[in-house]
């Protein structure tokens, strides 16, 4: 091999070097360029129930890509202490505002009753209260029974009422039946004194229904079973006036003949029947 043949052969290394060395630096460059920033997100530590108090136990720090966090969310674990549930939270979901709701004092039931809303809360036994699937976080229909066994009426009184706790629980993580007592519905205002009037008035019943289904609201309907009315005769036909006449009425006479004359003398009777009629 002569000078320039090893020559061009060592030039085409070199380049192929820089080449190499350029091309590293600058995919360097890209992937630096290219670097996800994280950002460190308050999240649940473990399964938090509805209307569960937060403790410093129940949260931990995760990262998340910042162009992918969700809006109001939490960085500072000393904004949530003391909050409490608004819904069942999952372990491992970040934490954000509407979620956890201030607790301002009060039941932690207390604190997630929406402004303007109220929480009110009806008796009930195992068929009233759906055999005890009922549960925190269902909705259900109301039904109103006023009335006896003679002339009970039934009426679809309110709708798609969600229900908070039963019993004295709010957890919604059962699945099994459970007999309790009471409910505990969310309602406004007006709604609330519907169903205290219903309550004291008759019974109420509820029914459950399906989450799937259309939230909105129907007419009430009404049923009505052997309802009592006055049962009253017809009334009488109105008298026809008689076309015919009725003939003048005579006394009874007495023919009595003295001498050459005839005359015709009235009884005491007929004086009397006589007097009565023309009055």
């Amino acid at each position: 091999m002569n000078l320039r043949g090893i020559l061009v052969l060592l030039v085409s290394v070199g380049l192929a070097w820089l080449a190499m060395v350029a091309a590293n630096r600058w995919m360097e460059g890209r992937l630096a360029s290219a670097k996800v920033e994280v950002v460190d997100v308050v999240a649940a530590a473990a399964d938090i129930p509805f209307g569960t108090q937060i403790d410093a136990t129940l949260i931990k720090m995760v990262g998340l890509p910042a162009a992918a966090l969700p809006e109001k969310v939490f960085r500072d674990p000393q904004q949530v202490i003391g909050r409490v549930a608004a819904t069942t939270l999952f372990k491992g979901e970040p934490l954000i505002e509407g979620r956890v709701v201030e607790h301002l004092g009060g039941s932690a039931l207390a604190a997630v009753v929406p402004e303007g809303k109220r929480a009110i809360t009806v008796r009930v036994n195992d068929v009233i209260g759906v055999a005890g699937f009922m549960l925190p976080g269902n909705r259900v229909d109301l039904i109103s029974i006023k009335g006896g066994s003679g002339g009970a009426r039934t009426e679809t009184m309110l709708r798609n009422l969600k229900v908070l706790a039963v019993d004295q629980t709010a957890s919604q993580d059962k699945n099994d039946p459970v007999l309790v007592r009471a409910v505990t519905l969310q309602v406004d205002p007006n709604q609330a004194e519907e169903i205290a009037e219903a309550t004291n008035e008759g019974k109420v019943q509820f029914t459950l229904r399906n989450p799937m289904e259309d939230n909105r609201e129907a007419p009430p309907t009404v049923a009505e079973t052997e309802q009592e009315e006055s049962v009253q005769p017809p009334p009488a036909p109105p008298a026809v006036a008689s076309n015919q006449a009725k003939a003048p009425y005579e006394p009874e006479t007495v023919l009595v003949i003295r001498r050459l004359h005839k005359q015709r003398e009235f009884t005491g009777l007929d004086f009397a029947r006589d007097a009565e009629l023309r009055r």
